[in-house]
């Protein structure tokens, strides 16, 4: 299961994480997002150790979507040493998002 990031934790959680972490933009009302949420759980667990995956809702962390210029959910970024690797944006197929998590290995 995905973990749950906030902006109080942001950058402990993903910024200062040593390993990749994948954050999934999303909200509650979203349906394109709530159709991500299997994709993005299946790979919290295939990744498990090797890359953090985490959600982070934009309704209550505007601040942190809004650093990031997240205008459309869901968004998907990669993360690595702190720094924004990869983004997709909008539903993706679960090979897209294996190939993303991937490319940070």
């Amino acid at each position: 299961m995905a973990e749950k990031f906030t902006s109080a934790d942001f950058e402990t959680e993903v910024l200062k994480a040593e390993v990749p972490v994948l954050v999934d933009f999303y909200a509650d009302w979203c349906g394109p997002c709530k159709m991500m949420a299997p994709a993005v759980d299946a790979a919290a667990e295939s990744y498990s150790g090797r890359i953090k995956v985490g959600k982070l809702n934009v309704d209550e962390n505007g601040d942190v979507a809004e650093r990031y210029g997240v205008m459309s959910i869901p968004t998907l970024i990669l993360f690595k040493n702190g720094q924004e690797l990869k983004r997709m944006v909008g539903l993706q197929s679960k090979a897209a998002l294996n190939a993303l998590l991937d490319s940070a290995l």
